[in-house]
């Protein structure tokens, strides 16, 4: 796939306690044209210095690590309010296991999704990629099987969501059933700008960061299931 040279590269940051790995990481990362890896950290402490000095664009975060964490250190990106990380980063979360509940709280605090450790050289650039452009890194079907661990009674459908039009409503669920902005314009008969205009006024009504986001939203209350 060819990526324009003229578009900022996206700024990487590696979080890992193998260095071994990190470094495989930093060199497949750094020999894209698109892509620089701006930040490596061993742990959740060190990350969140580094994110907060180079601010980058997408982090992968492995999810277990000592001292600190990468769920808790994802949990301490998203909910910080001292402004100390300015623009916030996607989080990608690395992880060894398929299913793994860890991935599952800390995409509940605000990761992006997950990849394996095994996964492909070009799936790690092409998921940077998704989630750069505010895509998820999972299919929902794998995100509910995660989620499911944790039942909990269905709620009653929030009220934000019913100020959603009827529209709107629409594509909720077209991305909520993990449909590609294409999909949806064909599925809808709508141009491809006015998806993008619909799911942007979707995720800030309901006050959400990205797709994953609307589909965790969807599982969580019961819509659409």
């Amino acid at each position: 796939m060819d990526h324009p040279l003229n578009q900022p590269q996206i700024r990487v940051a590696l979080v890992d306690d193998q260095q071994l790995f990190r470094s495989g990481l930093a060199v497949i990362i750094g020999a894209q044209p698109d892509m620089a890896v701006v930040a490596q950290a061993a742990d959740g402490t060190e990350a969140l210095g580094a994110i907060a000095a180079h601010e980058p664009d997408v982090v992968l975060m492995d999810v277990q690590m000592s001292p600190m964490g990468g769920v808790e250190a994802t949990r301490k990106i998203f909910e910080d309010a001292t402004g100390r990380f300015g623009k916030l980063p996607k989080v990608i979360m690395l992880t060894t296991f398929d299913w793994d509940e860890h991935a599952a709280t800390a995409i509940r605090h605000g990761a992006s999704g997950f990849i394996l450790k095994d996964s492909t050289p070009e799936f790690v650039c092409e998921s940077i990629r998704a989630v750069n452009g505010g895509n998820a890194v999972i299919a929902p079907q794998s995100l509910a099987a995660l989620l499911r661990d944790e039942p909990a009674p269905v709620p009653e459908v929030p009220a934000q969501f019913l100020e959603l039009t009827e529209r709107e409503r629409e594509v909720f669920e077209a991305v909520a059933l993990g449909l590609t902005n294409q999909e949806i314009s064909e599925r809808l008969f709508l141009s491809g700008s006015t998806v993008k205009t619909h799911i942007g006024a979707i995720l800030r009504k309901l006050g959400l960061r990205d797709r994953v986001q609307i589909v965790v939203y969807s599982y969580e209350n019961g819509i659409g299931r």
